[in-house]
């Protein structure tokens, strides 16, 4: 009787198996099960972030065209930056804060810090890039913004995430178009700006999707229907794709993902590469 061994001399080939060599076939043995409302649940990270980038290029469109003040949204920021950090520590109790040992008065001096700096620095930013075109701003600054993107760090553990990349692409395509702005106080404003939309929000997202599901899902649906009434103003055929774009992307493909996942055909059987499993420290020694 053939012997799946290869220590001891058969009179069968070397590739010789019987009809017993299927019985151990096993199919998509490490394969996910997903839901549909858990997938999309999950996309609202992807919505979100493109939400946030539709905000900040409206944002700075009513800027350029003189229909938002900077001081007007100076002053929304800033309240909504406060509202933030009281949620921030109002989700977990002040939990997370206590973990990092990171006091209020060092978040002040943080932020005090940066507004200085990047007000003094503001004339410069102004007048970093008038040698370069504005169509090369433009290309320039959508590049970034696609980047940030891509290498936004949306949960998944992959080797493109990279969130201090992202963060990186998103506040440099914001230097590019604050410098097309009319006046300096603008560029200010609006670095400010995206510093609070790319990095402080989506800390606050985090912490939501955490701690509160059901609160993070009203926060993505309401910001949604903020970004595309803002975009709505200005293009109702651009309104009409990003809408379809979001439906596809929080409802189309969480649905294409689970259906794709009943075609998948992964065996695995006694063909695959044998794993030591036997703790074989006690040989090196």
């Amino acid at each position: 009787r053939w012997q799946k061994v290869l220590y001891e001399r058969q009179p069968f080939p070397d590739n010789y198996v019987d009809q017993r060599f299927l019985e151990e076939l096993r199919k998509n043995v490490h394969a996910r099960q997903y839901r549909y409302w858990a997938v999309v649940f999950q996309s609202g990270a992807v919505v979100q972030q493109l939400c946030s980038v539709c905000v900040f290029v409206l944002t700075w469109w009513y800027m350029d065209a003189g229909m938002l003040s900077p001081q007007g949204l100076f002053g929304a920021a800033l309240l909504s930056s406060l509202l933030g950090y009281v949620l921030f520590d109002a989700v977990d109790g002040g939990a997370g804060r206590w973990e990092s040992g990171r006091t209020r008065w060092a978040d002040l001096k943080s932020t005090l810090v940066f507004a200085a700096f990047t007000y003094g620095f503001s004339p410069v930013l102004k007048t970093l890039t008038e040698s370069i075109s504005t169509d090369t701003i433009y290309a320039m600054s959508a590049l970034m913004l696609l980047g940030h993107l891509i290498f936004f760090d949306y949960g998944a553990n992959a080797a493109i995430v990279s969130s201090t990349l992202s963060l990186n692409m998103a506040i440099f395509a914001s230097v590019c178009l604050a410098s097309r702005l009319p006046r300096a106080l603008h560029a200010f404003v609006m670095v400010t700006f995206a510093m609070q939309i790319f990095a402080l929000w989506p800390m606050l997202q985090k912490k939501l999707k955490a701690r509160t599901p059901r609160c993070y899902v009203g926060v993505t649906v309401l910001f949604a229907l903020a970004a595309l009434a803002g975009l709505a103003t200005i293009s109702s055929v651009g309104a009409v794709l990003f809408t379809l774009l979001l439906l596809s992307i929080s409802c189309l493909c969480p649905y294409c993902l689970i259906r794709l996942q009943l075609l998948k055909d992964n065996i695995h059987g006694p063909w695959d590469e044998a794993e030591i499993k036997e703790d074989l420290s006690r040989f090196l020694m």
